[in-house]
């Protein structure tokens, strides 16, 4: 149903009718009591003429009669300034004075000291050059003015609510379709894709609805698709490295034979020979690679918790792989409690990676807190530029030309994939032309991941099985 139509400024329309009403009002008022001011003061002028020569005697009868007559006055002649009431013996003030010494009728708004309020007008007594003010209280005006300006506030306040309310109501009503569409916008970016708008009446709302709701439908299906392409190609992946493993392993004896006897071959076939050992090593590396990034990805890989030494396990990769004399070590950790394996293949894969494009000059920084060990990985190599570096976890990508080379691409992707299982963290920062750093923090006592991957205990000796950390019992 379509909202409404609500006339715009119509709420603004009846206020200034308010305000403009109360104005006339009150010019209407005022006026009529200066009309009425003027006409009783003219009659006093000229019955105060019967009382001249204003010596002392026809002065006090002057104002003793108008006292009487209910008429507050104040006389200005030349033996001074007299009232007939002291409450009302208000001065007039300069321009008051100075219309009617020119002889005209003039008048003026003043306050007491008692806050009254009073109309004064004035006027020179014909055939005498006295002065006559006649008081007029307006205190009732005022009054009246005061009780309809505050029924106008609070009937405006009135009206203000009124119309905000009834406003929130409408664009409530009106935004509700906006917001029903952000919230499923928010829903379908978490990931929720099954989410969809009701549609209501055929208006502009239901026609956005429909839009959005065929939006998502396929968005839901293109990512189903994608999803699906994803799982065939690591379905073939593992196919892949499963059936090349057999061959492979025979293709390595086999090598690891010709290897051994090198130096007896013939000058012109150890060149090949050499290259076939060197590309048959190279070959199986892959297909572990393949193998093991095949079981990430089916949550078939364990992990074992216990403490580890990170400067130990450095100084055995590095020994182990022949690398002490090409990599500098500096700094000390604290214990963490972790998966050794995986943390070394963590460590060994980021370390290769330096090792094979920062040269000698590679260095590896440990430092830690009670909460969390970081190692950081440093060479000195040509550096990458900044549009690969979002990519450089993806699985078969190279940093052309910074990071080409004889690696499958996978060493990191599956560094990456082993961090996340013990709760750590890879991050790389590079400038081109002057190195790159890998960090990798790991939290000294940290729940494994075990969502999609066996937590178990290490052995502790005792022959008994023990919970990781944070895991399950």
């Amino acid at each position: 149903m379509a909202a409404p139509r609500v006339a715009p400024g119509r709420v603004r329309r009846r206020l200034t009718v308010a305000f403009v009403s109360y104005l006339t009002v009150r010019a209407a008022w005022f006026d009529e009591s200066l009309a009425q001011g003027t006409v009783d003061a003219r009659y006093q002028l000229v019955l105060a003429r019967q009382f001249l020569p204003l010596d002392e005697e026809h002065t006090a009868g002057l104002l003793a009669s108008f006292e009487g007559s209910g008429r507050h006055v104040v006389l200005v002649a030349d033996a001074g300034t007299a009232a007939s009431h002291p409450a009302f013996a208000t001065a007039p003030g300069p321009t008051l004075r100075a219309e009617v010494a020119a002889g005209r009728l003039a008048f003026q708004r003043v306050s007491t000291s008692d806050g009254s309020r009073l109309l004064v007008v004035g006027g020179r007594i014909p055939g005498s050059a006295a002065e006559l003010y006649v008081m007029h209280a307006e205190d009732r005006i005022y009054a009246d003015l005061d009780q309809l300006r505050a029924v106008l506030v609070a009937g405006s306040a009135l009206v203000v609510l009124l119309a905000a309310l009834i406003g929130h109501v409408l664009a409530r009503r009106t935004l509700s379709p906006v917001g029903r569409a952000g919230a499923a916008a928010r829903a379908v970016a978490e990931g929720l894709l099954a989410t969809r708008l009701p549609v209501g009446a055929r208006d502009e709302f239901g026609a956005w609805a429909e839009s959005f709701n065929r939006m998502a439908e396929a968005l839901q299906a293109k990512i189903a698709a994608l999803s699906r392409a994803q799982a065939r190609e690591r379905r073939f992946t593992a196919d892949v490295a499963h059936e090349l493993r057999t061959p492979v392993t025979a293709l390595v004896a086999a090598a690891s034979m010709v290897g051994a006897h090198l130096d007896e071959l013939p000058t012109a076939v150890r060149r090949p020979a050499e290259l076939l050992v060197t590309d048959v090593v190279r070959l199986r590396r892959l297909v572990d690679e393949l193998m093991e990034i095949s079981r990430l990805d089916a949550g078939r890989e364990d992990v074992t918790a216990q403490p580890v030494e990170v400067g130990a396990l450095v100084d055995a990769i590095l020994g182990s792989r022949g690398w002490s004399d090409r990599v500098a070590v500096t700094g000390t950790a604290p214990l963490v409690v972790t998966d050794p394996r995986r943390l070394e293949r963590v460590l060994a894969n980021v370390v290769a990676n330096a090792v094979e494009h920062g040269g000698r000059d590679v260095q590896v920084v440990i430092a830690g807190t009670d909460q969390a060990v970081t190692v950081r990985v440093i060479d000195r190599g040509p550096g990458i530029p900044a549009a690969h570096l979002p990519h450089l976890f993806d699985r078969f990508y190279k940093a052309d030309p910074a990071r080409g080379g004889a690696g499958s691409g996978l060493g990191l992707a599956i560094a990456r994939e082993n961090a996340r299982l013990l709760g750590a963290d890879i991050k790389v920062r590079s400038e081109p032309d002057l190195g790159t750093e890998f960090r990798i923090t790991v939290p000294v006592a940290h729940p494994l991941h075990s969502g999609d991957a066996t937590a178990k205990a290490g052995a502790d000796g005792d022959g008994q099985h023990h919970p990781s950390p944070g895991g399950p019992p």
